[in-house]
């Protein structure tokens, strides 16, 4: 490997510490609250394979008038609320598999122990920092904040909220001292909020003006008593930021966590609350004397109809249907690939549904499904017997694995995942290039063949590995069926660590297509059911008469047409995402072809010149304007263009580097 590594290591064990938002227990979790779990759960697992020691908290925010009238209206006391809705936390990280190390509720004792600190801390710093007084404000109680009257339109805060007009006598945090104090952290410490957007909106936050914070309430009833005045309750923001270092055990007998992981490396939160914990939560720290953590990471709004999701405005998704019919990674995938992070992006069933025969059932799963039936049929179902160490993949492998650290490391999650579809698409070229099934055909297993299908897998092995943070369950099911390690470390990413003659796993795909418009078009009660494929094509097959078999070949001797019939003809060019062969037919091949914007399937009767391996990847032309018909059961939508060389097909050759959808004139 000497001058081919292209992971750098990360020091042993460093200490790495990750917590998202704690999120409001009076209402479960939608694709919002998910999103910012899962990245939190990618990050936390490539952190741990690099080398770190990671620490990764969530929870769950229970104090504060917005539970405690939520609960009223339920009929129950707020930790009955509280307990309900953590259980259904507890059930949704598990079925997502996200792997925290805690799972803090601002409810438990410990917490409290870490506020009345914190509080503490602040008196002995700095005496005149918190102080009592009468305030008077527009009070958001879905936001748990206080707006000035400038932020005040119609009834409601800036975030279209409404708002009531309080007068109580609350202790207030001069949080004006910090104004200069936090400006110059900013100056320092450049990426502190990140993104850049989110940096300038708290900075131009601070330059209009700091006024001093009101953290305690007494019109509230439900939260922790304020250290020394049990008249008040502690405001919620206070209250609620202190979980990150509560759970931590600080104020407790029992800090060595606290020591070993604050300040922390990441708060993830969505950008609606960057002022709390970019503004209010540094100069809490400051005046008690406590480090400042290592970066604020925002993240967007996911959207429906191009409204942020909300239960108020009702167009929450929620993800039990999605969970129970295509399973934790496929969600996953979808949040992380079609999000830019950072930015705001808007959820449909189309893009989810799109992105999983798009990108898992074609690109990822078929292309495993194909070099694992190449090595079992060549190999005896084994990975071949030899390496091959130098070869144009292990090039590829080497840059892309490279770019794809380098986007982890700056949260650019969609990029980190290009680099893997690059990989992709290395391979498939690599397969259509060497042609194996022509290799076997001639020369049968022979050492050339072993080293280009011992490639094909451990290029995939690298795709799954880089892939293991974004779909762990899949990623440990795929290297098993490559006779691959499972276990992941910062080692995997490097050429050659698939074993020779180790078994491999020829079975169903692991990313089943969709039927998209039969899912779209079915009652919702029974989306979560698998589709039933085999009961249309029986009832199809009833009603449209006896198969066919055809070629679709154009006849030598068809009559001549004019220019004008010709320019009728829509040809175009196609690219092999997938094929099959027809069940009961010899000659028909089922392809699932893209035409760059679409797709759609095509039956060509060429089974008995080309196996449905060799044709993945490659570029045909077909009539895209033929009207559909039916081939044994499947519809047609084209015709792909093959002479006919004493009865045998041979498809029109078409260069590689032409796009799919390409017009043939």
């Amino acid at each position: 490997m000497s001058g081919h590594n292209p992971v750098q290591s990360a020091p042993l064990k460093n200490p790495f510490y990750i917590s998202t938002a704690i999120h409001y227990a009076n209402d479960l979790p939608h694709i919002g609250h998910i999103y910012e779990n899962v990245v939190a759960d990618v990050i936390a697992r490539h952190r741990r394979r690099m080398g770190d020691d990671v620490f990764f908290l969530t929870g769950t925010d229970e104090h504060g008038q917005k539970i405690e009238r939520s609960a009223e209206k339920a009929g129950v006391t707020p930790i009955e609320l509280a307990d309900r809705v953590v259980e259904y936390h507890h059930q949704l990280w598990k079925s997502l598999e996200i792997t925290h190390d805690d799972f803090i509720r601002t409810t438990e004792d410990r917490h409290r122990v870490g506020v009345n600190e914190i509080v503490a801390r602040i008196r002995a710093n700095n005496p005149d920092d918190i102080y009592s007084g009468e305030h008077t404000g527009w009070y958001c109680q879905n936001e748990e904040a206080f707006f000035p009257e400038s932020q005040v339109v119609d009834g409601r805060c800036e975030n279209g909220h409404p708002v009531e007009k309080t007068t109580e006598r609350n202790y207030f945090f001069r949080l004006s001292k910090y104004a200069e104090p936090l400006l110059e952290h900013y100056r320092r410490n450049p990426r502190f909020v990140q993104p850049a957007t989110r940096m300038n909106e708290v900075t131009s936050f601070i330059e209009s003006g700091l006024r001093d914070l009101s953290i305690s309430r007494t019109a509230v009833n439900w939260g922790i008593p304020f250290p020394g005045d049990p008249s008040h309750i502690v405001y919620v923001w206070l209250d609620a930021l202190t979980n990150y270092i509560s759970a931590l055990g600080f104020g407790s007998a029992e800090q060595d966590r606290f020591h070993k992981f604050w300040p922390a490396s990441i708060h993830l939160i969505g950008k609606d609350i960057v002022r709390f914990h970019a503004v209010y939560w540094p100069a809490f720290l400051l005046s008690a004397g406590l480090p400042l953590p290592g970066t604020i990471l925002c993240h967007g709004w996911w959207m429906r109809d191009n409204l942020k999701m909300s239960k108020s405005v009702g167009n929450v998704v929620r993800p039990d249907e999605i969970l129970e019919r295509f399973g934790a990674d496929a969600l996953r995938y979808y949040l992380l690939r079609e999000m830019v992070f950072g930015q705001d992006s808007n959820y449909s069933d189309e893009a989810f549904l799109q992105h999983f025969n798009s990108g898992l059932a074609n690109d990822l799963g078929n292309t495993l499904s194909r070099a694992i039936k190449m090595s079992d049929t060549y190999f005896e179902g084994k990975t071949p017997p030899i390496r091959c160490m130098v070869n144009d993949l292990r090039d590829a492998c080497e840059r892309f694995v490279s770019d794809y650290l380098k986007e982890m490391e700056l949260f650019a999650f969609q990029r980190a995942l290009d680099a893997v579809w690059k990989l992709l698409d290395a391979i498939n070229a690599y397969i259509v290039t060497r042609e194996p099934w022509r290799r076997f055909k001639q020369d049968g297993a022979d050492d050339a063949l072993a080293r280009i299908i011992w490639d094909i897998l451990e290029a995939l092995r690298i795709v799954w590995v880089m892939m293991a943070p974004f779909m762990p369950g899949s990623s440990a099911e795929a290297l098993r069926r490559l006779g691959a390690p499972q276990s992941i470390d910062e080692k995997a990413f490097r050429w050659g660590q698939l074993p020779t003659r180790s078994p491999v796993i020829a079975t169903d795909p692991i990313f089943p297509r969709i039927d998209i418009a039969a899912y779209l078009q079915s009652d919702p009660k029974l989306k979560g059911a698998p589709l039933n494929e085999e009961k249309k094509d029986a009832e199809s097959a009833a009603t449209s008469g006896p198969p066919l078999e055809t070629t679709q070949a154009i006849s030598p001797d068809a009559n001549r047409i004019k220019i004008d019939q010709f320019f009728e003809i829509d040809l175009r060019v196609a690219e092999v995402l997938a094929a099959k062969k027809v069940e009961k037919s010899k000659k028909l091949l089922e392809l699932r072809l893209s035409l760059g914007d679409s797709e759609r399937t095509v039956v060509a009767g060429i089974a008995s010149k080309y196996q449905p391996e060799e044709l993945v990847g490659r570029k045909v032309v077909i009539v895209a304007n033929l009207q559909p018909a039916k081939l044994m059961g499947v519809e047609s939508n084209g015709m792909v263009l093959a002479a006919s060389i004493d009865g045998e097909p041979s498809l029109l050759a078409v260069d590689q580097s032409v796009p799919a959808g390409t017009k043939v004139k």
